[in-house]
């Protein structure tokens, strides 16, 4: 278990906040883990964390605490999780990717990461890696792929080896750090911004940065694999600061929404007071599933204004950050087989034991023929392999895949049942009419011979159509 790394930075004070109330500011420094704050009653509090980044920090110090050895879990084959908390307005976007993204000079924690990883790396001996980027935004509860657009309602999806993942988001494979930049340039170009009164560029939605690590051993064909999210928060919002209306109200209340739903999970997991865990009550929540409450090393970078006209959002982010610290996640190397080499088991696994009994009962009321063909079917499915060569997790995974074909083609079942059962309710209805029409013209025309072969040819005609 990994208790959350939770970081507070502190930006300097905005020219508006120096215009309107002067260097007035809410904190005291004390250390490089606590400090004292001052709320708008003029209470005072003090609070430690893992680190505190005054105004005066850097980039690089806030990028070499929180993110280097995060980096070096992934290259370990664990997965990890970065995410910037705070009021709209706070610093969180500039943390996370600098000023004019990727060209400063004080770049953020996000090409910092990027340039991180591949020399990570590079330093990696007997080993083929690859890299691949997603970029995804969650607005107005939609899930929205930032590399391409036509994907607006990405679904998020579920399974023992993966974790929690996207289906069909865009995976790019990028080779080098300009090539990465390059990707996320264009993604960050897609996002959701808008302008309030508190920030002119205003974060509209969440925005997650996906890399998946793959590094395959060129000796023994291990693959290890470790996942990496960044994760830049859109702020919290008071209307009666933002001023917000219309268009960005709704957005506001969708982003509030979001956030008050991850500081129930947060509750629910530090409090244990809840047999439940409300991952699912927003997509924001489902999506940080694994770096709140399952596989990853995470931590968490509150970020703050100065200022004490801001003193109660900067409170509300605190209590935030203090409660995630009592969060713990449990750590677990994400390690397999070359995955050419388990295709190969499963496709070549017939002479398992478990397959000859299965094979050896269906003998018993089958012919060897119709047995032999239920074979060849059974391996090309991949319905048999030798489970001996082949992770749980894999094998789980593999059953829940064959459970959910199973349940479509049941579903398939049904509805072809249900078409039968129409179709033969109006054939039962074409056969009633015709017997009553037969049944009439009898009781009217008995005694004319004449007639009744015509009625007998006419309904011969008439039952050929019905069975027609």
């Amino acid at each position: 278990m990994s208790n959350v790394t939770v970081c507070v930075r502190f930006r300097p004070l905005s020219p508006r906040e120096r215009n309107a109330h002067g260097e007035a500011i809410c904190i005291t420094s004390l250390d490089e883990k606590s400090f004292s704050f001052k709320d708008d009653k003029e209470e005072k509090s003090m609070f430690c964390f893992d680190r505190v980044f005054y105004p005066g920090s850097s980039q690089s110090e806030v990028y070499e605490f929180i993110a280097m050895p995060i980096i070096q879990d992934i290259m370990n084959a664990t997965n990890g999780t970065i995410f910037t908390y705070g009021q709209t307005g706070a610093g969180k976007t500039y943390s996370m990717e600098g000023p004019n993204f990727p060209d400063s000079q004080e770049k953020g924690l996000l090409p910092r990461v990027v340039d991180g990883l591949f020399e990570s790396l590079r330093s990696s001996d007997e080993v083929h890696c690859t890299v691949k980027l997603s970029m995804v935004e969650i607005y107005m509860e939609k899930i929205r792929d930032l590399l391409d657009l036509a994907k607006d309602n990405l679904q998020i999806l579920e399974s023992k080896v993966q974790g929690i993942y996207l289906s069909e988001v865009t995976e790019i494979a990028v080779m080098d750090p300009a090539d990465a930049l390059k990707c996320l340039s264009r993604g960050i170009s897609n996002r959701a911004v808008g302008e309030t009164q508190m920030n002119m560029a205003s974060s509209r939605s969440h925005c997650i940065y996906i890399f998946i690590v793959q590094q395959k051993s060129t000796k023994d064909g291990m693959v290890k694999t470790g996942k990496l999210m960044l994760v830049d928060l859109a702020g919290s919002e008071k209307v009666e600061k933002t001023n917000a209306q219309g268009k960005v109200l709704e957005e506001a209340k969708s982003i509030n929404k979001s956030l008050s739903s991850l500081g129930k999970v947060i509750n629910a997991l530090t409090t244990g007071r809840m047999n439940h865990i409300p991952y699912r009550d927003s997509k924001l929540t489902r999506i940080l599933q694994d770096g709140l409450g399952g596989n990853s090393r995470t931590a968490l970078l509150c970020c703050c204004s100065p200022s004490s006209t801001d003193a109660s959002e900067s409170l509300s982010t605190l209590r935030f950050g203090t409660r995630t610290k009592y969060l713990k996640t449990p750590l677990r190397v994400n390690m397999n087989e070359d995955k050419s080499k388990s295709d190969q088991v499963i496709q070549h696994g017939v002479g398992s034991e478990s397959c000859e009994r299965i094979l050896n009962r269906l003998r018993q009321n089958m012919t060897e023929e119709d047995v032999n063909l239920l074979e060849q079917l059974f391996v090309l499915e991949g319905i048999f392999f030798d489970p001996k060569s082949i992770s749980a997790a894999e094998l789980e995974d593999m059953a829940m895949k064959t459970i959910t074909e199973l349940q479509q083609a049941v579903g398939e079942l049904k509805d072809t049942n249900l078409k039968l059962q129409r179709e033969n309710r109006i054939l039962k209805r074409k056969l009633l009419a015709g017997q009553e029409l037969l049944h009439r013209c009898a009781r009217y025309y008995v005694e004319d011979q004449h007639f009744l072969v015509k009625i007998y040819r006419l309904f011969n005609s008439f039952w050929a159509w019905i069975l027609n």
